[in-house]
């Protein structure tokens, strides 16, 4: 029918050749490559047996010499196989299944080389069996007990008795520039997990322990590949890589046997185009190409567009109708949306296999499955299971949504148990949920220094000097000495004792505040007159150089996420009146503390809020008053890598003062003014800051 439909609109015959240009060279290669392989697969046929294990049975044309190596994966879940020199017999690349949770075989052929994709619905177990030319392939449940025989799984947790531990962290750098990080684990079946978190990839290893010589950080930036560091730390019961990368790249992981690998290397040139096509087109990535049809089927429009990119689209009996459309150089992706959306239909793609159907009837297929699964867990038996709480207490986890209708839920505090009764699918997300979140809270010690800084200098000159004499001025006598009375003493003809009353300049230095004794001072006889009498000068000096400094050192211990305090400090008491008249007692604190909230990232630095704080007593004001409290405090939040140290405040104090006594006129006389002045000079610092250093602790709360 659609062939004289195409005829009727006059398509071109270009389109037929780029169809045509597609198709051949596919089957030219798929000639060469059989003609290279000696051996093929011929058939593959898959049932299901009585315990419900599936089964697979790979027939080839010619025995082989071993089974080959199977590799689990998941995101999606699948199982692939490599087969060397052996063909694709089969004339088909996907194989429909649909049983139990395997739901297709993919199997593609690249030269001598031929890949076994199984789909699956979830991850299982496998085992492999030879027997001449037929290859069994055994899929187990993931809940049963893996045996001896069964390959490495990659992605998996399962829960083992004896705990697991690393044996060596290699990297090495590929022959494409790609870095490669490689594990080698004492015990394969091993619970690994792979998640991108911005730049970073985190590896968790589930129940694996890490010795301390791989307990580090390696700096692999010299190898020129997109990784950077790697760092391996102990997290509870599991083992955490973090691997920073740089620039437009992408990851892939296996492990095969006791081996890990992880490999990041840089998107090329192809697929930078590819993602910049994607963002331009809002996200269609296909090939251009150009349709114009008037009054075709719908069912003709989703041939063209099957035979042009080679997909299998498969229609519901319910899609029908005509459309006209005329669409130029747009991408074949948006082509088959923009068909779908004008005749109001709706798609489902599983790997090369796109199925259309109405909306509605989409959605009704959809809904009924969903009420079948509804059904079944509605009639399936309920089990119960207990779940022992080592880290997390039983109510800080919550369980909403993931138990049906009939589902119950006990937290007992006391056992620090959690009691599930639902179906066996709700009790393993259950079992799940808890061992991704009863792990070990990491925890931090936080250490504050406060150092407190002084630095005090004074200077103070000064002199004295006295004159004591008698002159004889006609019949009286004359009196000179530093005070009144000393003169009249003088011109009686009394005796004057010698002091400081006897100087006539008395301008000496200062003694220091707080120092024991004076001013050092230097005495001088200027000159001796008749009787005894002298000209007496002495000059005194002080300098003062003080340094002092108060360091104050809080540290406390807290978890993950969890406010600590710690304070000392002195209850300070005073009176306070009341409206009656009365009085009462009340206390005002004054302490050193040190609050802070941390938080751990996943590349190990720590996120604080801080809070630290030193008050000391001041000067009582009142009686009836509280006392000042001098306050020094910092509120800041801060990031800071594991033992780093950073300053988060800083408070710097100057005085300086200078003051000169001197006596008018006489003062002011150079070098000789020196005796009729005093000078006092002060200079003083003083410097506040506050240095906080986190540190991770690891289970044996040791500093790592």
């Amino acid at each position: 029918m659609r062939l004289p439909i195409i005829r009727k609109n006059i398509i071109s015959l270009g389109l037929a050749a780029l169809i045509l240009s597609f198709a051949l060279p596919v089957t030219a290669e798929q000639t060469v490559n059989e003609g290279v392989a000696q051996n093929s697969i011929k058939s593959i046929d898959v049932s299901t047996i009585q315990n419900g294990d599936i089964v697979a049975k790979l027939t080839l044309e010619q025995p082989l010499d071993k089974a080959p190596l199977g590799v689990s994966l998941n995101n999606p879940s699948r199982i692939y196989f490599d087969f060397q020199n052996i063909a694709n017999g089969l004339g088909k690349s996907l194989q429909e299944t649909n049983e139990g949770d395997l739901r297709s075989i993919n199997i593609v052929q690249v030269g001598d080389r031929t890949r076994l994709v199984l789909n699956l619905a979830k991850l299982m177990s496998h085992e492999t069996q030879l027997n001449d030319n037929v290859l069994l392939i055994k899929l187990n449940p993931m809940a049963e007990k893996p045996k001896a025989v069964t390959p490495a799984r990659f992605i998996e947790d399962m829960p083992r008795k004896e705990t697991n531990s690393l044996r060596d962290i290699d990297f090495r750098r590929g022959a494409s520039g790609e870095g490669r990080v490689e594990v080698d684990l004492l015990q394969a079946g091993t619970g690994i997990d792979v998640s991108q978190q911005g730049d970073n990839l985190i590896v968790e290893f589930a129940k694996t322990s890490l010795p301390n010589n791989l307990q580090r950080k390696l700096d692999v930036v010299d190898f020129a590949t997109p990784i950077h560091t790697i760092e391996t730390i102990t997290q509870g019961d599991n083992v955490r890589m973090i691997v920073k990368a740089n620039g437009r790249w992408e990851h892939s992981a296996r492990q095969a046997d006791t081996r890990f690998i992880l490999e990041v290397r840089t998107l090329t040139d192809n697929e930078e185009e590819l993602a910049k096509k994607r963002r331009v087109n809002g996200g269609y990535t296909g090939e251009r190409l150009s349709l114009n049809f008037q009054n075709v089927e719908v069912r003709a429009v989703l041939q063209v567009i099957a035979d042009f990119t080679n997909l299998n689209i498969i229609a519901s009996d319910s899609v029908s109708g005509n459309l006209t459309l005329r669409l130029k150089d747009v991408p074949w992706d948006q082509a088959l949306d923009i068909v779908l959306q004008a005749n109001g239909l709706d798609k489902r793609k599983t790997g090369n296999v796109i199925f259309v159907a109405p909306r509605k009837e989409m959605a009704e297929r959809e809904l009924l499955d969903l009420e079948s699964q509804l059904q079944i867990s509605e009639m399936e038996q309920l089990q119960t299971e207990v779940f022992h709480l080592n880290h997390r207490r039983a109510n800080s986890m919550s369980f909403e949504g993931m138990l049906s209708k009939r589902g119950k839920i006990n937290l007992d505090e006391i056992s620090n148990t959690v009691t599930v009764t639902d179906i066996p699918f709700n009790l393993a997300e259950v079992g799940k949920r808890i061992q991704k979140l009863d792990v070990f809270e990491r925890q931090v010690m936080i250490e504050a220094r406060i150092v407190e800084a002084s630095e005090t200098f004074s200077r103070n000159l000064g002199a004295r000097f006295g004159v004591q004499n008698v002159s004889g001025v006609g019949n009286n006598n004359l009196g000179i000495s530093g005070n009144l009375t000393g003169s009249s003493g003088l011109a009686g003809g009394n005796a004057v004792s010698r002091g400081l009353t006897d100087l006539n300049v008395n301008l000496p230095a200062a003694a220091g505040i707080g120092l024991a004794g004076g001013p050092a001072a230097l005495g001088l006889s200027l000159m001796k007159i008749n009787n005894g009498r002298m000209i007496n000068l002495e000059l005194s000096a002080l300098e003062t150089d003080t340094k002092g400094r108060v360091i104050a050192t809080p540290r406390v211990v807290t978890a993950h996420g969890v406010e600590a305090l710690i304070e000392q400090g002195d209850r300070v008491p005073y009176q306070q009146a009341t409206s009656s008249g009365a009085t009462s007692i009340r206390f005002m604190d004054a302490t050193l503390s040190l609050r802070v909230k941390p938080l751990i990232t996943h590349d190990n630095q720590i996120d604080m809020e801080l809070n630290v704080n030193q008050d000391k007593i001041g000067k009582a004001v009142s009686q009836f008053l509280p006392p000042a409290i001098n306050t020094k405090k910092v509120t800041t939040k801060v990031l800071v890598d594991n033992g780093g140290t950073v300053v988060i405040g800083g408070i710097f104090e100057r005085n300086e003062a200078e003051v000169v006594n001197k006596l008018p006129l006489l003062g002011d006389i150079p070098v000789l003014g020196h005796i009729f002045r005093n000078t006092a000079k002060q200079d003083d610092k003083r410097e506040l800051l506050v240095f906080v250093t986190p540190r991770i602790l690891n289970e044996k709360l040791d500093l790592r």
